[in-house]
């Protein structure tokens, strides 16, 4: 069974894409960009203060499905480039305790909207 998953406290897609979708017992969120959603803009133009948005964002969609970051067994992280992986993981460390989800990190050609970091996760649920 495939549930679609939104809220207002994360960026609305900016394409055909959802927030996130459960299935069974996962939760995948969709990439998510340092969007802001009460303002629509970027909430800073560092890498610390968009990974900071970008997990946010992660936080408040698995939050409406009654989830927490604890839940989260993956991570994908993409960097427009990859000099920012020490800045950017030092804010990512503060959103996981104990045991951290699994990640793969990549430097990429480019991100929408020229946006430093896009993450995406899977939760688990069961």
């Amino acid at each position: 069974m495939k549930k679609v998953l939104a809220t207002e406290k994360a960026p609305a897609a900016i394409g055909p894409y959802s927030q996130a979708v459960r299935g069974g017992d996962y939760v995948y969120v969709s990439g998510q960009l340092p969007i802001d959603p009460a303002t629509g803009a970027f909430a800073g133009e560092d890498i610390a203060s968009q990974t900071k948005q970008s997990l946010t964002n992660i936080k408040a969609i698995l939050e409406s499905e009654g989830l927490s970051m604890a839940n989260v067994v993956k991570t994908t992280v993409l960097l427009q480039n990859i000099g920012d992986f020490g800045a950017m993981n030092e804010v990512y460390a503060t959103f996981f305790e104990g045991a951290c989800p699994a990640r793969a990190a990549f430097e990429v050609a480019a991100l929408p909207k020229a946006a430093l970091v896009e993450i995406e996760a899977i939760a688990y649920c069961g």
